[in-house]
C-alpha cells in the first residue's frame, strides 16, 4: 500500500493505522516522491491526495497511468474537497479511481484498503 498526501500528519496517521491492520505501507509526501515510491515497490494499491502543491493528485493519476506496468493499480482519492465539479469527477473516474472524503474513521480506511487490494 503507497500513501500519498502532502500533509505529514495524514499520511503517518494513514500509514500506522493500516500497519496496525497487517499492511505493508510505504509513504510519500509529495506526487514526485509517490510515483518514485510507485515504480520502486509497485505497490498492491495507492491511496492519494487530490489537492497537493505543484502536482496534484490528478496530475500523478495522469502519470501513473501512463506507465504500462502502473495502468491498473487499485487508486482511491482521499480528499477533504466536497466540491468537485463533475468534469474532475468524470476524469477521476475515467482514470479509473474511487473518490472517498475525509476526515476518514479507522473503519473506513480499513473498508477503503480492503476493497482495493482484493
Amino acid at each position: 500500500m503507497l500513501i500519498v498526501d502532502d500533509d505529514p500528519a495524514v499520511t503517518e496517521t494513514f500509514s500506522r493505522m493500516l500497519l496496525l491492520e497487517g499492511y505493508t505501507v510505504r509513504g510519500a509526501v509529495t506526487a514526485e516522491a509517490g510515483l518514485r515510491e510507485a515504480e520502486a515497490a509497485r505497490p498492491d494499491a495507492i491511496l492519494l491526495d487530490l489537492r497537493m502543491p505543484i502536482v496534484d493528485g490528478v496530475a500523478f493519476l495522469r502519470r501513473l497511468r501512463a506507465r504500462a506496468d502502473q495502468r491498473a493499480t487499485p487508486v482511491a482519492i482521499v480528499t477533504g474537497d466536497y466540491f468537485l465539479d463533475d468534469v474532475l469527477s468524470h476524469e477521476l473516474q475515467g482514470l479509473g479511481a474511487a473518490v472517498f472524503f475525509k476526515p476518514l474513521w479507522i473503519e473506513d480506511l480499513v473498508r477503503i484498503t480492503r476493497s482495493l487490494v482484493r
